[in-house]
């Protein structure tokens, strides 16, 4: 889908269109509240964000949790949308990011039913993870870059 334009949000409506797709795609439907998207990472985190026209359709964040060590989270596409690309696009751009940052490594936790998706990409499998807030089996996954 060439018509969608990925970047960083630039200013404080981008960023709160940004807010409200991440929680309607990934907390809403969960019963978390719009406050529960952010963490002790959402200043220092790279965000990335497919806008087709003015509309959020997919995101994606990317932070460090050491010098070697990048973590992606809050991946999301438009449920209508999935299937076409624009994930994989947000995780190759994310990855792009990690390499020019100096990652040696990227570590996720996945929600089970994505597992596929990221192994398609690289990603392996390193154990369950139970620290997610949302009740949605996670899987620990990591690739090195």
């Amino acid at each position: 889908m060439s018509d969608i334009e990925y970047r960083t949000p630039i200013n404080l409506d981008e960023f709160k269109r940004y807010d409200l797709f991440r929680w309607k795609i990934l907390r809403k439907p969960i019963g978390k509240s719009i406050e529960s998207l952010k963490d002790k990472h959402e200043e220092s985190s790279y965000h990335l964000v497919g806008f087709k026209n003015v509309n959020v359709i997919s995101c994606g964040r990317l932070h460090f949790n050491n010098h070697n060590e990048a973590q992606i989270r809050y991946m999301a596409v438009e449920e209508n949308l999935q299937g076409k690309g624009i994930g994989k696009k947000i995780l190759l751009l994310l990855e792009e990011k990690a390499k020019e940052m100096n990652a040696k490594k990227i570590i996720l936790n996945a929600r089970d039913y994505v597992i596929k998706f990221y192994e398609k990409s690289g990603y392996k499998i390193v154990k369950k993870y139970d620290g997610s807030d949302t009740g949605i089996p996670h899987t620990t996954m990591e690739k090195n870059i």
